[in-house]
């Protein structure tokens, strides 16, 4: 997932959705020593234990966007209904191209 759609989708996500998401990463990811998405220097294991929900929240506007951002970039592949967004197609375009006159 990319990062023009992570905040696309933090905008509309419930506070449900993001619970159920990291309990799916939890069992869903086997490489817990690859790097981040979010921040290069450091592992998804490190990204979830910092932006896994620790506490309680009573609704998803305690969750500020940036944070709900970070956290379906790093994880939103296990959001509940989330189905991979097919990569548009280039167009293939064959240049043109002259032999050079010596």
């Amino acid at each position: 997932m990319n990062r023009n759609e992570a905040k696309k989708l933090s905008e509309t996500v419930t506070l449900e959705d993001l619970k159920q998401m990291f309990v799916n990463a939890q069992a869903g990811i086997k490489n817990w020593a690859e790097t981040s998405r979010v921040n290069k220097g450091m592992t998804k294991g490190t990204a979830y234990n910092i932006l896994s929900l620790k506490k309680e929240y009573a609704s998803i506007n305690e969750l500020h966007i940036l944070g709900r951002t970070n956290m379906i970039w790093e994880f939103g592949e296990f959001l509940p209904g989330y189905q991979k967004q097919p990569k548009k197609q280039k167009p293939s375009i064959n240049p043109v191209h002259q032999e050079p006159k010596f």
